[in-house]
């Protein structure tokens, strides 16, 4: 059996990211990679990062969309409401990354964005991303499950934003990987976070000082870089 590793919220950290694939000795031919989301924002090199997770795809790895990612795409389809919300949540250091006029204004979101030919590129790429991967054992997910919905009949949105609802209703089969929520926020401490109702968050809050997590299954051995 394949052993799957499984990271989430890279957020612009490719030094990390990469870092946790050789510490996690990470083989295309031999693991099933599983990317949870949230490959932009806040972070220093968020191009970086989806260029590389694009490669990363191409080799195999399974990606999954974020709500970051869902922030940048809609936002670059000129969605006024998307748009204030990305730049309240780490657009400027995206757009800064692409060398993006907008990341200099000063004055707030603008109503519109320029969609460079990198930019569209990386936009048509996170667009088509799936919002959950499952198994036989296993969910995986950028924010959750809801936990009386079906899954496949979910609304993608919740997919991606939900928090305490899934955290503390989910009572499914299937164990359930997560990122989203930091773990700092679920037990005080950036390590993966093992809940007793078969959830596993393992968000480690690296763009907040925090650490990047690789999660092995079934072996539930944890990979880590600060």
């Amino acid at each position: 059996m394949k052993r799957i590793l499984a990271i989430s919220d890279i957020h612009g950290e490719l030094e990390k990211l990469e870092s946790l694939l050789l510490k996690a000795e990470y083989k295309p031919d031999e693991d099933q990679l599983i990317l949870l989301g949230d490959y932009v924002d806040r972070g220093p090199d968020s191009k970086g990062v989806v260029e590389k997770v694009k490669q990363l795809k191409d080799n195999g790895a399974i990606v999954l969309m974020g709500n970051h990612d869902h922030m940048m795409v809609k936002s670059f389809e000129q969605d006024p409401v998307f748009i204030e919300r990305w730049f309240r949540n780490g657009a400027g250091q995206t757009l800064a990354s692409y060398d993006h006029m907008a990341a200099k204004t000063d004055t707030g979101a603008p109503e519109s964005l320029e969609k460079t030919e990198k930019i569209a590129e990386h936009i048509a790429f996170l667009a088509e991303l799936p919002c959950y991967y499952e198994t036989d054992d296993y969910i995986f997910v950028h924010g959750g499950v809801h936990p009386t919905t079906v899954l496949a009949e979910t609304d993608p949105y919740l997919l991606m934003w939900i928090r305490e609802e899934f955290h503390k209703g989910y009572c499914g089969e299937k164990t359930v990987v997560f990122g989203h929520t930091p773990t700092d926020n679920l037990h005080g401490k950036h390590e993966v976070y093992f809940g007793e109702n078969k959830i596993i968050g393992i968000d480690g809050g690296a763009v907040f000082g925090g650490r990047l997590n690789c999660l092995e299954l079934p072996s539930q051995k944890v990979y880590s870089v600060e």
